[in-house]
């Protein structure tokens, strides 16, 4: 059931592209190839067990822990216009 000038499924487009747009943002910040010996970031070294639980790690447990905070904090958007601009 469409509601104003929304097209019917637009609800469910609106959710599927969250979807979608969150599981690029997962899939891209895998790791891949080799782990770093040292964090990239503040240049401590990784511990082996990190390097062997989570190929391609690049950076410290700290360094990555302020990371995904920083990641958090910037992904949070909405995705559905504010009433002033669906109107014109």
């Amino acid at each position: 059931m469409a509601t104003g000038w929304a097209q019917d499924g637009a609800v469910q487009d609106q959710i599927d592209a969250t979807v979608d747009s969150a599981v690029k943002r997962a899939r891209s910040r895998l790791g891949q190839g080799e782990s770093l010996l040292e964090c990239e970031d503040c240049a401590e070294p990784i511990p082996e067990k990190r390097r062997l639980a989570l190929p391609g790690v690049r950076r410290c447990v700290p360094c990555q822990s302020e990371a995904d905070q920083l990641d958090a904090q910037q992904s949070l958007y909405n995705r559905r216009g504010s009433k002033d601009s669906q109107l014109k």
